[in-house]
């Protein structure tokens, strides 16, 4: 029974710290652009304007709730729940720290690209429930961006369960005591950082979504609590592919004692959640035949040839 309680109190805690977190994402990414292009951003809303992120949180919520007379109602209502339902299952598999995990799974590698798959269906059924041309371009874009880059995403990662023998995240962790993978698989880890990127349709790979060519691209007849639900889906997909590359390449809790497990865990992730936002500032966003051929044409004969050089390697050190 308190087995039962402990892992009801982590997954409550869980959700909650998540979904707070993912509110003030939206905070943190208006300073941050603000003091990266040189303006103010948020400041009259309460001290260093943090309330706007309750001024947000309440316009979504008092926003007409309206759903297009020509649009699939049902699947217009369920599409919004599946991309933050996916990416909240995915931390289910995340070690923050010693014994805090909710579940260790030993196909725990496996789970999470199984979960980032499921996201695509909330955008191709969003796109085609609206019964708009825009939302469908800003679909197929989307499903043809994010089924790409999972098959690279999945590559980068063999090498490290090759060096970690194990699909057990903790185990990923604990292989990582002596040195972290970033250092060994550096290749594996730009390729996953990138088609991270590209799976969370964020700047400069927010094709689906392009506003100078499609509107709003999949979402563009969504309003309210729905497009809030698109919206926090985007900023927990950034926190987890941030947590998940703290996890695989940068030994996840491991770090020197004078600070607890979950506070490197944290400060970790916070690095790379601070570099989706400078590159929002920072870079172009690519034509949609460049994205994809840049996924085709390069960044798959460099996964591949990660796994093979990684494989050579491993079978030298094993003999």
């Amino acid at each position: 029974m308190n087995e039962v309680l402990r892992y009801i109190l982590l997954i409550v805690i869980a959700l909650f710290a998540l979904t707070t977190v993912a509110a003030w994402l939206i905070w943190l990414e208006r300073r941050m652009l603000a003091l990266w292009q040189d303006r103010y951003g948020p400041n009259r809303a309460g001290p260093f304007g943090l309330f706007i992120v309750v001024a947000d949180t309440l316009k979504l919520f008092f926003k007409e709730d309206w759903i297009p007379p020509f649009a699939d109602k049902k699947i217009f209502v369920f599409a919004p729940a599946i991309v933050a339902a996916a990416v909240l299952m995915s931390f289910v598999i995340i070690p923050f720290a010693p014994g805090i995990l909710i579940a260790d799974l030993n196909v725990g590698l496996l789970f999470f690209l199984a979960m980032s798959s499921l996201g695509v269906y909330s955008i191709v059924l969003g796109g085609w429930a609206s019964n708009n041309k825009y939302s469908l371009l800003g679909a197929l874009r989307g499903a043809s961006q994010m089924i790409s880059y999972e098959v690279f995403m999945g590559l980068s990662l063999m090498g490290v369960v090759m060096l970690s023998g194990s699909f057990r995240l903790t185990d990923i962790v604990l292989a990582q005591k002596e040195y972290w993978f970033i250092i060994t698989q550096p290749v594996a880890f730009v390729v996953f950082l990138i088609a991270g990127i590209a799976e969370t349709h964020r700047l400069p790979f927010d094709i689906p979504e392009a506003e100078s060519e499609l509107v709003a691209g999949f979402h563009s007849e969504y309003s309210g609590m729905k497009f809030g639900m698109f919206f926090i889906g985007e900023y927990l997909g950034i926190t987890l592919i941030s947590a998940m590359i703290t996890t695989l390449f940068l030994g996840g809790w491991l770090g020197p004692a004078f600070l607890p497990p979950l506070v490197w865990f944290i400060l970790k992730t916070f690095v790379f959640i601070l570099l989706f936002i400078l590159l929002r500032a920072s870079l172009p966003r690519p034509r949609y035949d460049q994205l994809m051929e840049y996924g085709w044409k390069i960044l798959l004969p460099v996964a591949l040839l990660n796994l093979l050089v990684t494989g050579g390697i491993v079978l030298m050190m094993d003999k």
